[in-house]
């Protein structure tokens, strides 16, 4: 085996490590947040016994490279949210991917109001569903956060998925996944749902 392939062997295998680590260390900042009563989304009954978020395994499987395409002239519009309220997002682009040789698509979003404040004018939101909603996971979808990344591929790491605050408490207004992003398979990473 040439150097160069060994190389780059050993490249993707220390970005997929890297990826991982990354994965375990967003779901101990969630399970922290969710602790801290500060923080917490949680209702006070459920505060109270709360020991942590319940997770898939995280799994490599689930972390896929994309094609990103931009779309352009995409208008704002105002999302649905399990309330009255409708945060106006505009249409970011596209990424498409693969999993188990099946091809897929979501589309990403950018808040209008949130890149303006300091930190955020980079984040993107990526909200999907798929086959595990309403079983292993909150019937309603997921949330991913994103950050615009360089070139045209793209890394999406599905066990960084969480559910909307909605999920451990009515009383909160969250984005509601839009059809187009609704996935024929089972994403069997990130956040489980928190009620049986």
């Amino acid at each position: 085996m040439n150097k160069i392939l060994l190389f780059l062997l050993f490249s993707s295998f220390a970005l997929a490590q890297n990826d991982l680590v990354l994965a375990e260390k967003f779901q101990l900042e969630l399970n922290n947040s969710y602790a801290d009563s500060l923080k917490s989304p949680l209702t006070k009954e459920d505060f109270k016994h709360f020991k942590g978020l319940d997770f898939f395994s995280i799994n490599e499987k689930y972390i896929v490279q994309a094609t990103f395409i931009r779309t352009k002239k995409e208008k704002p519009f105002g999302m649905k949210t399990t309330t009255s309220r409708t945060p106006l997002y505009v249409k970011y682009g596209e990424l498409h991917f693969s999993i188990d040789e099946k091809d897929f698509k979501l589309n990403v979003y950018q808040n209008k109001d949130l890149i303006k404040k300091p930190g955020y004018a980079d984040y993107l939101f990526l909200p999907f569903s798929d086959l595990t909603c309403g079983k292993e996971s909150y019937i309603g979808g997921r949330y991913l956060d994103m950050r615009i990344q360089k070139g045209k591929i793209w890394t999406i790491d599905f066990n960084k998925a969480y559910n909307p605050y909605c999920a451990y408490n009515y009383e909160y207004s969250c984005p509601i996944v839009p059809l187009e992003n609704d996935l024929d398979i089972e994403i069997l990473a990130g956040v489980k749902k928190f009620h049986d």
